[in-house]
């Protein structure tokens, strides 16, 4: 028997998603430690147990391992990544720390911004101290002034050398036109430092805009060293034990590499959790025939909200962690602080809920680890959502006491309210927080959400997802078989998938053509890139046909921001431009509203970008179920003018097609509960997902 596994290594739990040559899936999970790797080899030890099997007979019959880790989204968050400094040119030492005149606030979500004793929350990703100048000038046009300065570049390496530096990040102007003087300065570098993570902006961030290059390079030096030493030790315990195949990570963008392909980028790799989930998601809709799907996922720490539209993920150009701007390509899904562990207090008399979390350790109240704080865990313990003795399948009991306590202690009795009611409004806030971030993920970038299918993952999305969908006026919401770890799924799912870019110019003034020889500039990049994507995703791996997408960044003349337009894949002529203009236009008044377009301001493309894809053939999944079980009766507080009523509980691993039950009911599963609504419907279909429709 031979097992397919995917990993996602969350905020509270690391999880595993197994097939077996079959097709019968399993999930297992287990906390998350501090050093990550411990997490994924205990989970991958569960799973051996679970088959029947030793850890190194396991790992023996694994063909397919895909892993997404939180390791260097850690490293930035808490400044645990190596110390770095930065080579630029002179009179640029101080990029990091302008960053575009809102630095102050980078990183900060839109309520922290109105709160002026958090700007300057966080410091620049390098401090100043560790940022050395060194003469030489690259013009806009790729033409030397100035050449380097070798004598001063030698002195200024010994500096950072000196100061302890571990990494290094070069990052000169112009370099993405002509890298020469980068390219020189990193072999100055390997002389005096041969063993650090060094790298090179033009290739890491080939983009126009100096400070989003520095700050990309300098993120990725700071995080070769911790997050490339971390997929290298769990690469080598796993095929010590007997593993033959390599650890596939996903990447921000949303396709696994191998992580040799990305020991020199671990930036391409810091949201590869979250992307993780949206590509599960995606291929749970490619099964269902949807292809406009809100991607959710509920977990112990936070929650995601990814979305698809026509079959596509939103994607973004740049993400922004602890102050730190890293322009990459990444699926966009936004986060808020709320999940199971999210911490409930009261502040100047008002229930607040996150965004700090309990996390694994000591976690909830009710887990009984030590901690003393009320989260949103114990409020559905409270209000009877969770069974004390199934949680996660029976491997964990809970404290339905200590849960009661912190939230008297903490909640109701600061509010003057009982423990049930101050339970429900745990629920109530962080249930408007959620749909909140889901209104802004939709209906304030011009998708109404009523056209979307709801995908409930994580945990904890089950149990919410009817008030979510509720708060929405979605007449359902579908729990896939892999919900409770759907990024787990997605990296067992995913396909092969690189990108690479490059800044090109092109202008054209209203309704006109650009000259030949402009479309053939940017034609002659496109061809370029998808050639070196096909190269460098068939020397990780790829065979057979690879899909290549070719994409523009264009703006209207005059404006800061882009929007990502598909070109096709013949030559990119005069009617070619014409159709990605339209194609703009048309986004971008779905973005800002009918008649916000302006094609009199004319047009600029200053990207390219190309996508090569290489199919991996997906498990097989088998949905032959297993029988639910009724589980007798427990009082639920869906409304809290209503009351608690009696709900059914029914336990399954995996619903068997055509299985239905009617609401008020809980049907758990191993890591999560599904909630059905009084009035609700769930079904299962021949997958094992579950449809749970709701009363009007």
């Amino acid at each position: 028997m031979s097992y397919y596994v995917g990993t996602d290594v969350g905020g509270t739990f690391t999880d595993m998603w197994v097939a077996d040559g079959s097709g019968q899936a399993r999930v297992f999970k287990s906390p998350t430690t501090l050093d990550v790797m411990t997490g994924v080899l205990n989970t991958t030890r569960l799973a051996a147990e679970g088959y029947g099997l030793c850890f190194e007979e396991f790992c023996a019959r694994i063909v397919r391992f895909g892993h997404g880790t939180t390791v260097g989204l850690n490293a930035l968050l808490t400044r645990r990544a190596a110390r770095c400094g930065v080579l630029t040119t002179e009179g640029f030492g101080d990029t990091l720390e302008i960053g575009r005149m809102r630095r102050l606030t980078s990183g900060l979500s839109e309520l922290e911004v109105t709160d002026f004793f958090l700007h300057n929350r966080y410091d620049p990703i390098v401090p100043r101290d560790m940022v050395e100048e060194v003469p030489e000038r690259i013009d806009v046009n790729g033409r030397v002034v100035r050449q380097l300065d070798e004598t001063q570049a030698r002195a200024a390496i010994a500096r950072l050398v000196a100061k302890g530096a571990q990494a290094l990040a070069i990052c000169t102007l112009w370099s993405p036109v002509n890298p020469v003087h980068e390219l020189r300065l990193h072999e100055l570098a390997l002389e005096a430092m041969p063993d650090a993570f060094i790298t090179l902006s033009h290739e890491v961030s080939p983009g126009v805009g100096e400070y989003g290059r520095m700050s990309t390079a300098a993120a990725n030096a700071a995080l070769g060293p911790v997050a490339g030493r971390y997929l290298s030790r769990l690469e080598k315990e796993l095929q010590a034990a007997g593993m033959t195949v390599p650890v596939l990570m996903m990447t921000n963008a949303g396709g696994v590499l191998p992580t040799a392909s990305l020991t020199d980028r671990p930036a391409y790799a810091i949201f590869s959790g979250p992307a993780a989930g949206v590509i599960g998601s995606l291929a749970i809709g490619e099964m269902l025939g949807e292809k406009n799907l809100l991607a959710t996922d509920i977990g112990g720490t936070s929650f995601d909200v990814g979305v698809i539209v026509r079959g596509r993920p939103v994607m973004r150009q740049e993400i922004s962690v602890a102050g730190a701007d890293i322009r990459v390509p990444s699926i966009d899904v936004d986060s808020i602080g709320a999940g199971g562990g999210s911490i409930a207090s009261v502040q100047f008399g008002a229930l607040q809920v996150g965004p700090q979390s309990a996390g694994s350790m000591p976690g909830p109240a009710c887990y009984g680890r030590g901690g003393t704080e009320p989260t949103a865990t114990d409020a559905d313990l409270v209000l009877g959502v969770l069974d004390p003795n199934n949680f996660i399948g029976g491997a964990m009991k809970l404290d339905g006491e200590a849960a009661r306590r912190a939230i008297h202690d903490r909640i109701a009795k600061p509010l003057g309210v009982d423990v049930m009611e101050a339970a429900w409004g745990i629920r109530e806030v962080l249930d408007a927080k959620m749909a909140a971030l889901l209104r802004r993920a939709t209906i304030e970038r011009g998708h109404d959400p009523r056209d979307f299918v709801f995908l409930a993952n994580g945990g904890a999305g089950p149990s919410h997802a009817w008030a979510l969908t509720r708060e929405l006026g979605l007449p359902k919401f579908i729990v896939p078989a892999a919900a409770t770890a759907q990024s787990a799924f997605g990296c067992a799912n995913s396909s092969l998938g690189l990108t690479r870019e490059s800044p090109v110019y092109l202008r054209a003034g209203g309704r006109a053509v650009p000259p030949d020889s402009q479309l053939q500039t940017v034609e002659a990049e496109l061809a370029r890139l998808s050639q070196e994507a096909a190269k460098n995703l068939e020397s990780a791996g790829a065979r057979g046909d690879l899909v290549l997408e070719r994409v523009l960044s264009i703006r209207y003349r005059g404006q800061t921001n882009t929007l990502d337009i598909v070109v096709p894949g013949e030559a990119f002529g005069a009617d070619a431009f014409l159709s990605a203009a339209r194609q703009f236009e048309q986004e971008y008044e779905g973005l800002f509203g009918r008649g916000a377009a302006y094609s009199a301001a004319g047009f600029e493309v200053v990207g390219a970008r190309v996508t090569a894809t290489g199919h991996l053939p997906p498990p097989r999944i088998a949905a032959s179920g297993e029988a639910m079980r009724p589980a007798g009766t427990r009082s639920i507080l869906f409304d809290l003018r209503a009351g608690p009523v009696e709900a059914a509980i029914w336990r399954t691993s995996f619903p068997p097609p055509g299985a239905e039950v009617v609401g008020p009911a809980v049907i758990e599963f191993p890591g999560q509960s599904v909630v059905v609504p009084p009035g609700g419907v769930a079904r299962a279909d021949e997958m094992g997902n579950l449809h749970v429709s709701i009363a009007a």
